[in-house]
């Protein structure tokens, strides 16, 4: 009688591929928080120094003070580049905290769309594959 073999994978190999591509997704996500947070911080610092160089929309519904606006996202710029840091050290309240962020500097890109246009849809797209990536990606085990 022929004795068959069967080649199986063996449970580990499977799992490290997947841890690896679970820490590319996390490390992916942070360096888009930590590129879309400084954009942020850039965009908060045109608004606050010189608020005559963005257009203004008159009739729009959100209509808010830009220099205002520039506070908020310097403020979320710099907690989202501090949080984008915090994930390349496996810190798993980063995650969280990152999908929140991103989802917060989403709608805020999303409201100041009339003043800058396109890099508000840039940015949207940065923080919808922000959270994308934290959310898919599953924590690894110790």
């Amino acid at each position: 009688m022929a004795q068959t073999t069967h080649t199986r994978r063996s449970p580990s190999r499977s799992h490290q591929r997947s841890a690896s591509w679970a820490g590319g997704l996390v490390a992916f996500g942070a360096v888009m928080l930590m590129i879309g947070g400084t954009l942020d911080v850039l965009r908060g610092i045109v608004a606050i120094a010189d608020d005559d160089i963005i257009v203004n929309t008159p009739n729009y519904v959100f209509k808010f003070d830009t220099t205002g606006w520039g506070w908020i996202h310097l403020l979320l710029g710099a907690l989202a580049v501090m949080t984008g840091a915090s994930l390349f050290n496996g810190r798993t309240w980063a995650r969280a905290v990152g999908v929140l962020l991103a989802g917060l500097l989403l709608i805020t890109s999303f409201l100041t769309l009339p003043y800058y246009p396109v890099w508000s849809l840039v940015l949207i797209a940065v923080y919808g594959f922000i959270i994308w990536a934290l959310c898919t990606a599953q924590p690894r085990e110790r």
